[in-house]
């Protein structure tokens, strides 16, 4: 599961883009032999262009990752081809299944050891409250995502995102249609979320999507907590995390979650059981995720040398691939590089959709702090 929400501010460059996880090494580049602290660079010019950034990666040898699980938004077929690329480089793949929060308290408890997270995933709420664990760099696409899904110090930036959706499976349950269906007798004990939402970004934006539809707001998450509380109260919520292997053992019928995430438990189930998907009418809720270098990371030119791959158009077209959003959809498609197809087959965007800002997600956060666990305890 991952963590805390993907949110940002989508003004009309976002929405176009939604159409749609202590030790600083000197190296040398090829280009002389001055050295570079990789640490502290802030793009691929300082280390002499793209080329000499290659060279200090591979000569690093090492790349850590953390919360990437392989089957989240195609992650494991973009960790492939980076390694296919620079097959000097061996990638570590740590803890893919914690959270945003558990992210950076790994980089806190592991700064200074080989073994700390190079780079980092994570939930927006996360990212703009965790700024100190971050290095700013920007990477060569920098100026293709759009302003309002980057940090203006260039600590953190938008990858990919979707639209909060529910799946279910229509052989246990009838299609839900609104908000107030899932309080019927119809969905008894049957409705998930992807985590706790104090500490998971899906999860967290399952409760933002209920507060829109709610009478709530971008400003107001509680009506969102009381449909859950009334839910959990009918005897209707599920304290079961959906996870591929709950969904695929039948334990969890309905669920939910971002819409790319749905389509891979569709596609993973496909020939065992049946898996809809449905985006609810009226006000949706989207979001991205976003990347972060950790300031400790002890392989700094690798660090760099990821976040450079995941916004070529090859990185980007893999996300599409996994049925999430591109950051750099809508800049991708006028240059050309975009796949149409994929492009052309993603479900429709809401017409109306809320993204909360940074401001609004760490509000909504605190409220959950205070009155997530009362709710459905």
């Amino acid at each position: 599961m991952k963590t805390t929400p993907v949110i940002a501010a989508l003004a009309i460059s976002a929405t176009a883009a939604l159409g749609l996880t202590a030790c600083a090494t000197t190296t040398p580049t090829p280009a002389d032999s001055s050295a570079v602290d990789a640490a502290t660079a802030t793009s691929a010019a300082d280390f002499g262009g793209l080329e000499a950034l290659e060279a200090a990666a591979k000569a690093e040898g090492s790349l850590n990752v953390i919360a990437l699980p392989r089957d989240w938004a195609n992650y494991g077929a973009v960790i492939d081809a980076f390694a296919a690329k620079y097959p000097e480089i061996t990638i570590n793949e740590s803890q893919p299944d914690i959270s945003s929060a558990e992210e950076i308290k790994a980089a806190e408890d592991l700064a200074g050891q080989d073994t700390a997270p190079d780079v980092f995933d994570l939930g927006l709420a996360v990212a703009s409250s965790s700024t100190d664990q971050f290095a700013p760099y920007q990477v060569a696409a920098w100026d293709d995502i759009p302003a309002n899904l980057k940090s203006s110090d260039s600590l953190y930036w938008a990858d990919y995102g979707g639209f909060m959706s529910i799946g279910y499976d229509p052989d246990k349950l009838p299609e839900p249609t609104s908000l107030d269906d899932l309080l019927s007798a119809d969905y008894r004990g049957a409705v998930a979320l992807n985590g706790d939402p104090t500490q998971a970004g899906a999860a967290f934006a399952g409760v933002g999507l209920a507060a829109v539809q709610n009478g709530g707001s971008a400003d107001d998450f509680q009506p969102g907590i009381d449909f859950f509380q009334e839910l959990n109260a009918a005897g209707n919520f599920l304290k079961v995390d959906a996870t591929p292997s709950t969904i695929a053992s039948g334990e969890v019928s309905l669920t939910f979650d971002w819409d790319y995430l749905q389509a891979g438990y569709k596609a993973q189930l496909e020939g065992t059981r049946n898996w809809n998907v449905v985006i609810l009418p009226g006000m949706g809720y989207a979001g991205y995720y976003y990347q972060a270098i950790n300031k400790d990371a002890p392989h700094p030119a690798a660090a760099r040398l990821w976040q450079e791959f995941l916004y070529t158009a090859e990185a980007q077209n893999l996300w599409l691939a996994g049925g999430a959003r591109p950051v750099l959809g809508s800049a991708l498609e006028a240059s050309g590089e975009i796949d149409a197809d994929l492009w052309g087959a993603l479900p429709p965007a809401p017409t109306d959709f809320v993204a909360l800002t940074p401001e609004q997600s760490t509000a909504a956060g605190e409220l959950l702090g205070k009155n997530w666990a009362a709710a459905v305890q």
